[in-house]
């Protein structure tokens, strides 16, 4: 097979459409040994005369997966005892849903292995092409609906990463996405977001993103802008980097779209790759902008496409009179029903968020009439791939784009082409991808807010690779999970950790220098400030453990903070520090999924088995009768 560069890449893509759509047959058969789901599970009555489809946080997954919901999500402040943070059987008694369905599954880790094996693995673009075609039929037709996407959806697997996340354009394309913002998506370079905004059929927007002044002054940036049709600085004057918002008809009435694009993008990602632009909350603007929108616009609804995380959506939703709904993402919560957010003004705003990795499409209808809202019907529909056949086109597009080769042109690094597996010259995408590394002995997962397996393996392999104390990884909420027995592939590596910035490193620090990291990256998931929070989980430290009461304030968290040893950290001492995913700095380590990957490979027994002798979970304090919490595995005091 010939090789390809990115010009070509997307000339391929952009005309892969392969056979049409094979009509949905209800009631498709499942494997043998996989349950049952009803023929109706999948069918939604039109509830009003304007459908609104949402999915967010695929991460580049376009295949299905398996993704275990976490055991521990702790809500502090207003957000106690509230949905997301909520968990097993707790969370099903509140949404009112029964054990041991589809949706127990979907919604919570509870008996995830047995669960996984009977209902099969979630998402995958294929089929969810396939039910959303079923919902747009159920809805009267397209014109009656609008689907969005609440952003990372170009970056998290081995193939995004190579195409820098082209694959996921043109797949969101085939899918019928009409709106997005963004997060992930900032971390590929201003130029190749600039390309794949125009490769996008819809309408990327975000009212939080703004070119900075000087930028403004700057014969470079317009150079750039106008390479890609005016794409980075749809208004001067106001600073605009991307529409703020877009009036879309549905079904007759005419729908307000606001973007918010992740409104810390600038501290939790490196800001190299996004010089030109700034990103921040803008809650006062968003409130003058949904003011001016209701004012001049006249729309019959405005309901905002976010990527806050579904605590800040909460907290904004109460201060922004005029907002019908919100349609979260960021945070990765799978909630079946919305929060109902009583605003300023008294009226009721509908905050949805509808997980990630193509696990869950969101369904709200709209009854309106005479230019007002009068009812609103919410659905959430987690996606099954043995209930719902793959859609031809797209499954054609996916096999083929993972056939294509990688060749000189696949970039893997911020830094310069060194970065590249020369090894990996000339072999597909799939080839890569496929490769099995070890049967994990345990089922591999990450999401959760304190350390999950597979960080445990991560942090493992940075220890390893750099006789290092201690180990650092961040809590992001990407992620796949990988059975137990199941072979652990270059791709579960590859959902773990691909960024355009996963070099590793090794440094030195003191032991007072630790603990405040520790304590820092406490306060941005535990704030009772939603506001002041980053919307990750806990950082995760391989070689330690630690106690912490996660109610009280900054620098009171962390006590009694050790090594495997038994050792307690001391302030004075100096300690090897390893971890990977630098934001403010290029280390000049190896690439973190080929530190994972020679790992695996040295560590696996005779049997081919991945074995975890030790897994570094803190011990929790003064949480036992929180409702996020279930089923812990460490130390409660």
């Amino acid at each position: 097979m010939p090789k390809i560069d990115r010009r070509s890449f997307i000339k391929m893509l952009a005309a892969s459409a392969a056979a049409g759509s094979a009509p949905w047959l209800a009631g498709c058969s499942n494997p043998t040994g996989t349950q049952a789901i009803s023929r109706d599970f999948y069918k939604v009555p039109m509830m009003g005369n304007a459908r609104i489809l949402h999915m967010t946080d695929a991460h580049g997954q376009l295949n299905p997966v398996y993704f275990r919901e976490p055991n521990v999500n702790l809500g502090m402040g207003d957000a106690y005892g509230r949905p997301p943070h909520i968990v097993g059987k707790k969370m099903l008694d509140y949404m009112g849903l029964k054990e041991n369905t589809p949706e127990a599954h979907a919604y919570t880790y509870l008996n995830f292995d047995k669960a996984a094996h009977e209902y099969g693995r979630m998402g995958g673009f294929a089929h969810i092409k396939t039910l959303l075609d079923s919902l747009r039929k159920d809805a009267g037709g397209t014109e009656n609906t609008i689907t969005l996407d609440g952003g990372d959806l170009w970056q998290g697997s081995g193939t995004s990463l190579w195409t820098r996340g082209v694959d996921m354009v043109e797949a969101s394309n085939i899918l019928g996405v009409n709106v997005m913002v963004g997060h992930w998506e900032f971390t590929y370079k201003e130029n190749e977001v600039l390309s794949n905004v125009a490769l996008f059929k819809g309408d990327f927007i975000g009212q939080n993103v703004r070119v900075k002044p000087d930028s403004l002054f700057s014969d470079s940036y317009y150079q750039m802008v106008e390479k890609y049709d005016g794409r980075g600085l749809y208004d001067e004057d106001a600073g605009y980097a991307f529409q703020p918002y877009v009036m879309k008809n549905v079904g007759g009435a005419r729908i307000a779209v606001i973007g918010q694009a992740f409104p810390r993008t600038g501290n939790a990602n490196p800001p190299e790759f996004f010089p030109d632009w700034s990103f921040g909350l803008r809650e006062d603007d968003m409130i003058a902008l949904v003011k001016k929108i209701r004012e001049t616009e006249k729309p019959d609804a405005v309901i905002l496409l976010s990527h806050n995380g579904m605590d800040v959506d909460i907290k904004m939703a109460a201060s922004l009179p005029g907002l019908n709904a919100v349609f979260g993402g960021h945070t990765h919560d799978g909630v079946p029903q919305p929060i109902k957010v009583k605003n300023v003004a008294g009226h009721e705003c509908w905050v949805t968020n509808a997980g990630s990795n193509g696990k869950f499409v969101g369904v709200m209808d709209f009854a309106i009439q005479e230019g007002k809202v009068i009812d609103m019907h919410y659905q959430m529909l987690p996606v099954y791939e043995n209930a719902l056949p793959a859609d031809k086109e797209m499954d054609a597009y996916i096999k083929q784009m993972r056939n294509t080769v990688y060749d000189e042109h696949i970039v893997e690094s911020r830094a310069s082409n060194r970065f590249y597996d020369k090894s990996r010259l000339g072999k597909t995408f799939d080839n890569i991808l496929n490769e099995k590394l070890a049967i994990a002995d345990r089922t591999l997962y990450r999401r959760g807010n304190f350390m999950g397996t597979w960080d445990q393996v991560l942090c493992n392999a940075l220890r390893e690779e750099y006789d290092a104390d201690i180990a650092m990884s961040a809590g992001v909420r990407w992620g796949t999970t990988t059975l137990e027995g199941d072979w652990i592939t270059m791709e579960d590596v590859m959902t773990q950790c691909s960024t355009t910035y996963s070099e590793t490193y090794v440094s030195e620090m003191s032991g007072k220098q630790i603990l405040d990291v520790i304590e820092q990256v406490a306060d941005n998931l535990f704030d009772p400030d939603p506001f002041l929070q980053s919307g990750g989980d806990m950082v995760r430290l391989g070689g330690m453990d630690y106690t912490i009461d996660p109610s009280k304030k900054l620098y009171e968290r962390i006590t009694d903070a050790r090594l495997d040893n038994g050792d307690s950290i001391d302030p004075d001492k100096i300690y090897k520090v390893t971890g990977w995913a630098v934001v403010n700095r290029t280390p000049d380590g190896r690439m973190m999924w080929d530190v994972v990957r020679d790992y695996i490979l040295k560590n696996k027994d005779k049997d081919n088995v991945l074995r975890l002798p030790r897994i570094n979970r803190p011990k929790l304090v003064g949480v036992n009768n929180d409702p996020g919490l279930a089923d812990y595995k460490g130390e409660l005091g």
